[in-house]
């Protein structure tokens, strides 16, 4: 810099002239020898480290010995040579290139080495913990495949809350969340390992090889906006060059040893990302690729359990009652409600919500009509009263729409069923009293109705005698036990479908008593058995039952 101080004509003068090829001669020797010594101390430093992490050996023993070597040590050994290399940026631009590729060669092939044990470990203590319990998924047996490409023994088929087995047995389901929280343990745990040691690296690059500041700017990405480089981030591709490969290689190999790894994965990676984009680390591009992948991991495993749902099929041979998918449903909201805790990903668990509900209603439906056995009202009332009370114990603003919908289609199946089965219990006093609102509708007095040689006092008379007490008791006993058998016990409610019948009942008979009073008033003609009456037979058979 102090050349730039002289005036021009100095330049011409033979003391100068000597001086400056003086100092060329001092700057070329002094440069290659500071090249010479950081080329050997590089390469010794890469070698000491190696030898010193070679000791550190990684097991799959526990999460807790899942770590990455730091490189503090050799930082510490070059961090005293800063100012040289700055020095050497500007006075010998080659040596600082050649320098700088030598150190991400033998810089970069410690962290290959490093990482490539560390994801070999990771994936040995996935398939570990698997081995270790084989389990069902909520009643959807396991499926043991080969996977050799990733390392792995066997991997379980992407798994499915929402299976289509027979779910009576959810015992196995609270023991893979155990494993599942496991594999989210060991997900932290390789994050928190390589997120320091990579922001480490990238720190002292920044300082040792003197790399300017960029521009700031509004329109810049987090990374660019904290002053990285293109030649900070080419360096770093250097020394990590296959770690988006490898993260995104064994978040594959997860999900494809259970899908529902898949929802860990975008929660974990999408928090790191939220964090490292705050510190403007070029790690944040990494984790930008790999949220891709999980998100792309796991909107396929919410599509799988669409599809499982499509092709539920249930046994005819006994009666439907609560569907595998209907019953499955609370456990499998519970445990995403609780992976997704706090997460600011909630939203795209919301949109599979909406769609897994509506899919669900629309196969309560084609299931009703596909069983047989039971009759289809019965199907959909029971399911959707399930629905709506999993809906309400949830508590999801994002399905209130759907709780109202599964609410109001229980009540309307369950309003068709008690038509269509308690359906007009005296069916002669029906029909009759339907002939005497068909003569009054053709314009007869109400009081004259009785003066119809069809519909006089005496035929109805004759009508009422043939609904004793006693024979409309035994028609509601028989009617009690085809609904009994028609509804399953779990959902428990028969008592409520017996009482929406009872009060069906009174509205009958009601009906009855009002035409009788309009159509033959003072006649003194009653039913043989009243209100009372009708009460005590309904409780009668709730009770003997």
């Amino acid at each position: 810099m102090w050349i730039a101080l002289l005036c021009t004509g100095l330049y011409k003068m033979t003391a100068v002239q000597d001086q400056m090829k003086l100092f060329d001669k001092l700057k070329a020797t002094f440069s290659k020898r500071l090249s010479h010594h950081l080329n050997n101390l590089f390469i010794h430093l890469s070698n000491a480290h190696e030898a010193s992490s070679s000791s550190h050996t990684l097991t799959a023993a526990s999460v807790e010995s899942l770590t990455l070597p730091r490189h503090s040590t050799m930082h510490k050994e070059l961090r005293m040579y800063s100012d040289l290399m700055g020095w050497l940026r500007t006075a010998v631009p080659t040596s600082y290139t050649q320098l700088m590729k030598l150190y991400s060669q033998s810089v970069g092939k410690v962290c290959e080495r490093e990482l490539r044990q560390f994801f070999d470990v990771a994936r040995m203590m996935l398939n570990s913990k698997m081995a270790e319990k084989k389990l069902s998924v909520a009643g959807l047996p396991s499926v043991i495949s080969q996977a050799a490409a990733q390392g792995l023994s066997s991997v379980r088929s992407s798994s499915s809350l929402l299976s289509t087995a027979d779910s009576s047995d959810l015992r196995s389901s609270t023991l893979d969340l155990t494993e599942r929280s496991k594999f989210d343990t060991i997900l932290e745990k390789m994050l928190s390992e390589i997120e320091p040691v990579y922001f480490e690296e990238e720190k002292f690059c920044v300082q040792f090889f003197g790399f300017k500041q960029a521009e700031e700017s509004q329109d810049m990405s987090p990374v660019k906006r904290a002053g990285l480089t293109d030649e900070t981030r080419m360096l770093m591709l250097e020394l990590f060059p296959h770690l988006e490969e490898d993260l995104q290689k064994f978040l594959d190999v997860s999900a494809s040893v259970d899908g529902f790894f898949s929802l860990y994965m975008l929660v974990r990676v999408n928090q790191h990302l939220v964090s490292t984009q705050e510190t403007g680390s070029s790690f944040g591009k990494v984790l930008a690729a790999c949220q891709l992948q999980t998100k792309r991991n796991f909107d396929k495993f919410m599509k799988a359990q669409i599809r499982n749902i499509e092709e539920t099929k249930v046994s005819k041979k006994s009666r439907c009652g609560i569907i595998s998918f209907v019953d499955n449903f609370a456990s499998f909201a519970e445990q995403t409600e609780n992976i997704f805790k706090d997460s600011n990903r909630h939203s795209d668990l919301e949109k599979w919500y909406v769609q897994l509900t509506h899919t669900i209603f629309d196969n309560i439906v084609r299931v009703a009509h596909e069983h047989g056995k039971t009759p289809p009202e019965v199907v959909m009332f029971e399911n959707f009263h399930h629905m709506a009370s999993i809906l309400s114990q949830l508590k999801l603003p994002c399905l209130e729409a759907e709780k109202r919908e599964a609410r109001q289609k229980n009540q309307d199946n369950q309003a068709a069923y008690v038509t269509i089965y308690l359906g007009r219990p005296l069916e002669k006093l029906n029909h009759f009293f339907d002939g005497v609102q068909a003569v009054v509708a053709r314009g007869v007095k109400e009081e004259e109705v009785g003066y119809q040689l069809a519909y006089s006092k005496q035929e109805l008379r004759k009508v009422i005698k043939e609904y004793p007490g006693k024979e409309v008791k035994k028609g509601l006993d028989h009617l009690y036990k085809k609904v009994e058998k028609h509804l399953c016990e779990e959902e428990n409610l028969l008592q409520v479908v017996w009482r929406s019948m009872q009060e069906e009942f009174f509205r009958q008979y009601k009906h009855f008593e009002d035409l009788i009073a309009r159509c033959y008033p003072g006649a003194n003609i009653t039913l043989e058995f009243t209100i009372s009456d009708i009460l005590d037979y309904f409780s009668d058979i709730a009770q003997q039952h």
